[in-house]
C-alpha cells in the first residue's frame, strides 16, 4: 500500500488512513532518513488514537508514553541511539510489544533484530518531489 503526503495538511487524514488500513495491528515500525517526517507522521498518529500529550521524539530517553483520552498507553520509541541491540532487550520490549498498546518505533532498522516476524506494519519513508512524503506500508 502506498500513501502520498502532499503537503502538511494532508497529514490528519494519511494518518487515519495507515490507522484504518492496519487493523487490529499495534505495531508500527519506521524506516526512513533523517529528515523524512518520522516523528510528524507519528504525532499525527498519536493524535488520530486521542492522546492527550503532544507526541514529541524521545531521542534520548528512548521511549515516551503517552495517555489516550480513554486511559489507554501509546507507546513511541526512538532507536537512533542504539548502540547494540542488548539494550533494546535490557528495557523490555517485548513487554510493550505484548501489552497490545500502540507501539511506533523510530529508526527500526537499528533494533531489526528484536521486532517480531509477524503482526507489525513496517513504513518505509520517502520524500518525493515538491517536498511530498511517500509511505510505502507494508504488513507482515
Amino acid at each position: 500500500m502506498i500513501i502520498t503526503i502532499k503537503n502538511k495538511k494532508c497529514l490528519p487524514s494519511a494518518a487515519k488512513k495507515l490507522l484504518k488500513a492496519a487493523g487490529d495491528y499495534r505495531i508500527f515500525a519506521f524506516y526512513g532518513a533523517m529528515g523524512s517526517g518520522k516523528t510528524t507522521i507519528i504525532k499525527h498518529l498519536c493524535k488520530t488514537l486521542g492522546a492527550v500529550d503532544v507526541a514529541t521524539s524521545p531521542t534520548f530517553t528512548i521511549v515516551n508514553e503517552y495517555k489516550t483520552k480513554a486511559g489507554g498507553s501509546i507507546y513511541h520509541f526512538d532507536f537512533y541511539r542504539i548502540k547494540k541491540i542488548e539494550e533494546v532487550f535490557d528495557f523490555g520490549i517485548e513487554e510493550y510489544f505484548a501489552g497490545g498498546s500502540y507501539c511506533f518505533l523510530e529508526w527500526a532498522e537499528l533494533a531489526e533484530d528484536a521486532l517480531p516476524a509477524t503482526d507489525i506494519v513496517k513504513i518505509q519513508i520517502s520524500v518525493a518531489e515538491n517536498n511530498q512524503r511517500v509511505l510505502c506500508v507494508l504488513m507482515a
